[in-house]
C-alpha cells in the first residue's frame, strides 16, 4: 500500500511526540516502576482492552441494520479485527478503508461506500460518548481543583458541539433533498470539482445516518458505544493499579479522552507518540508523575497492541486480503458512489420504513425522507 506524503507527515510527528514525551524521562526510574507493576493486572486490562473490539463489531451492526439487516457477527468481527490491525501496521488511517473493504468484500448486501460511510457514524457515536464521559470525570468531585475552570469550560464547549452536530445530522436525516441543495450551491460557487464526489459523499453519509431515525434504534447504538468506552476506562483504571498509579476511576474517563482528541492527529502506524504524550499530559492533571505516567502509556499501549494486530493479522491471511485490494477499493470509492472491484451496488438509500435499498452508481439522488 503507497506510504504516502500523509503517511510521513504521520511519521514525523509521531517522532516529534515521542521525543516530547520522554526527553525529559529519568528512564530508570521508569524501569523501577516497570519492575514494580503488577503483572497480572496489566495483562488483565490487556485483555478488557482487547473485548471493546467485539463491542464495536456488535454496535456496528445495529448502524447497518437498515441497510442490512441482521448481519452476522462473525463478518462484522473479522471486519472491525482487520481493520485495527491495518491502522496498528500502516499510517494515515488505512484501516478504516480495510474496515470498510472487509465487510462489503464478503457482504454483498452492503457497498463499500455504504460500509464506509457506517464507519463515520459510528466515529459520531464514539466522539459524543468520549466527550459525556470526560464530562462525567470533570464535574466529579475527585476531579483536581487545579485548571479545573478551564477544563470545565472545554468540556462543557464540548458538549454543546455535540449538541450542534446532532442537530446537524438530523437535518441531514429528515431534510436531505434540502441540505444537499445547498451544498450544491456552494460547492458551485467554491470548489466545483468537488461538488459531484462532494454530493455522491454527503449522500452515503445521510444513508448511513438512517440510524437517528429510530429512537429505539439510536439508544442501542449508544448503549453499545457507552458500554464500549466504560469497559476501555476500565482497562485503563486496571493498568492504573498495576503500575501504582494514583488516581480514580474517573481519572480513566478524562485520560481517554484527552489520548482521543490526541489519536486523531495525523500520526505512525499504532499512533505511538500522540498516545503517550496525550497519556502524560492527563495523568499530570492528577498530579501522577512524570516516570509513572510514562511507565503506565508505554506498558498499556504495547499490551493491549499486540492481542488486536494478531487477530487482525489472523483473519487478513485466512480470507487472503492483499493491501493492494484495499488501496484500489480506496481509490474506486472515494466518494464516487461506487464499490470495490466488481461492486455496482452503489450506496443505499433510506427507505421511509427503515430498510435500504441499492440505487444504481453514481446515482447522486438523496435518502429518501
Amino acid at each position: 500500500m503507497r506510504f504516502g506524503w500523509r503517511g510521513a507527515i504521520g511519521v514525523l510527528l509521531s517522532v516529534v511526540l515521542l521525543w516530547y514525551a520522554f526527553h525529559d524521562v529519568q528512564w530508570s526510574q521508569v524501569a523501577t516502576e516497570i519492575r514494580r507493576a503488577n503483572l497480572g493486572l496489566l495483562l488483565l486490562s490487556a485483555v478488557a482492552a482487547t473485548g471493546i473490539f467485539p463491542l464495536r463489531a456488535r454496535r456496528w451492526r445495529t448502524i447497518l441494520d437498515p441497510i442490512a439487516p441482521k448481519l452476522p457477527f462473525g463478518l462484522l468481527w473479522r471486519s472491525t479485527a482487520i481493520g485495527m490491525m491495518v491502522s496498528n501496521v500502516i499510517p494515515a488511517r488505512a484501516g478504516e478503508l480495510a474496515r470498510a473493504y472487509a465487510l462489503s468484500r464478503d457482504e454483498p448486501r452492503v457497498s463499500f461506500s455504504a460500509a464506509f460511510a457506517s464507519i463515520a457514524v459510528d466515529r459520531v457515536f464514539d466522539t459524543v460518548v468520549v466527550l459525556l464521559l470526560m464530562f462525567a470525570a470533570v464535574l466529579a468531585p475527585d476531579f483536581p481543583g487545579t485548571g479545573g475552570a478551564l477544563v470545565r469550560r472545554s468540556a462543557t464547549l464540548g458538549i454543546a458541539a455535540i449538541v450542534v452536530a446532532l442537530v446537524v445530522f438530523y437535518c441531514i436525516v429528515y431534510f436531505p433533498t434540502q441540505i444537499i441543495s445547498l451544498f450544491e450551491l456552494f460547492a458551485r460557487r467554491i470548489a466545483p470539482s468537488f461538488e459531484e464526489r462532494g454530493k455522491a459523499a454527503l449522500t452515503s453519509f445521510a444513508s448511513g445516518l438512517s440510524v437517528l431515525r429510530s429512537p429505539r434504534r439510536f439508544a442501542a447504538v449508544f448503549g453499545w458505544a457507552l458500554l464500549h468506552w466504560l469497559l476501555n476506562a476500565f482497562a485503563f483504571w486496571l493498568a492504573f493499579v498495576a503500575v501504582g498509579v494514583p488516581a480514580p476511576f474517573s481519572a480513566a474517563l478524562f485520560v481517554q479522552a484527552i489520548i482521543a482528541v490526541g489519536v486523531a492527529l495525523p500520526s505512525s502506524p499504532g499512533f505511538f507518540g500522540p498516545f503517550e504524550l496525550a497519556g502524560k499530559l492527563a495523568l499530570g492533571v492528577y498530579g501522577v508523575t512524570e516516570s509513572v505516567a510514562v511507565t503506565w502509556a508505554v506498558s498499556f499501549h504495547i499490551l493491549s497492541f499486540i492481542p488486536i494486530t494478531l487477530i487482525g493479522a489472523y483473519y487478513f491471511a485466512r480470507l487472503g486480503l492483499s493491501m493492494d485490494e484495499i488501496r484500489h477499493a480506496g481509490d474506486a470509492g472515494d466518494g464516487s458512489g461506487d464499490g470495490p472491484p466488481g461492486d455496482r451496488s452503489g450506496p443505499p438509500r433510506a427507505t421511509s420504513d427503515g430498510g435500504a435499498r441499492a440505487i444504481a452508481p453514481r446515482s447522486v439522488k438523496p435518502p429518501a425522507a
